[in-house]
């Protein structure tokens, strides 16, 4: 955020949503106690940021990930707050960037966080109805299903060098097929060599890179 917006200001918004436990799931240790250790290792409510802020003079919403919680994982609220940026950007007629760093949907939350991929998809549709671009930038790691849903769903999708972004992991992948994969598979390079990602751009340089990605996509500003 502080490499992204300027003189490093935002709003940050739906700050009270938390996580409920529709399974009241356990393995070796309770979903409720996930939460709240997570809760107090990132200072925050989930795995996601929502924000409001100029860059360069031009209002955008900026929802980022926190991979520190939870691995970063797609819960409910997630994509409830996605879905609300998005809703946000469209009152608003300003831009949208989503920054994904996760490890897949929460399998503690079941269907509920599987139908946030759709739910987070047709929201970007209503996006792209009302003429406003989504720049999409993938960090590492981006996995399951985040990978399958919004992080490829950008009019630009553009990575941070070296990140590893995929669907399943390599070694799922290769114990499955049983053959080695290439050398570098699934980095950001690697997808972009293969026609999978628009751009690989450094964090230091995102910035200038999604004002000029603007500037094409939008009208000027008054």
């Amino acid at each position: 955020m502080r490499l992204l917006f300027d003189d490093q200001q935002w709003e940050e918004f739906d700050t009270t949503l938390r996580s409920t436990d529709p399974l009241e799931f356990s393995d070796n240790k309770s979903y409720q106690d996930r939460l709240a250790a997570a809760k107090t290792k990132t200072d925050g409510e989930d795995a996601l940021v929502s924000t409001q802020g100029q860059i360069y003079g031009r209002t955008v919403v900026v929802c980022a990930m926190e991979y520190s919680f939870i691995g970063g994982s797609m819960g409910s609220v997630v994509g409830e707050k996605i879905t609300r940026g998005i809703e946000r950007a469209i009152a608003h007629g300003c831009p949208l960037i989503v920054i994904s760093a996760s490890g897949g949907a929460r399998m503690m939350e079941g269907m509920v966080s599987l139908v946030q991929m759709a739910k987070i998809s047709s929201a970007l549709t209503r996006l792209a109805d009302a003429k406003l671009p989504y720049i999409s930038i993938l960090t590492d790691p981006t996995t399951g299903g985040v990978t399958a849903s919004y992080a490829m769903l950008g009019d630009l999708n553009i990575a941070e060098p070296g990140a590893l972004i995929g669907f399943a992991g390599p070694r799922v992948i290769e114990q499955t097929i049983r053959q080695k994969l290439p050398k570098g598979f699934q980095t950001s390079e690697f997808l972009l060599e293969h026609g999978m990602l628009d751009a690989v751009v450094p964090r230091k340089e995102l910035k200038d890179f999604v004002h000029k990605a603007f500037e094409f996509f939008c009208a000027p500003l008054q």
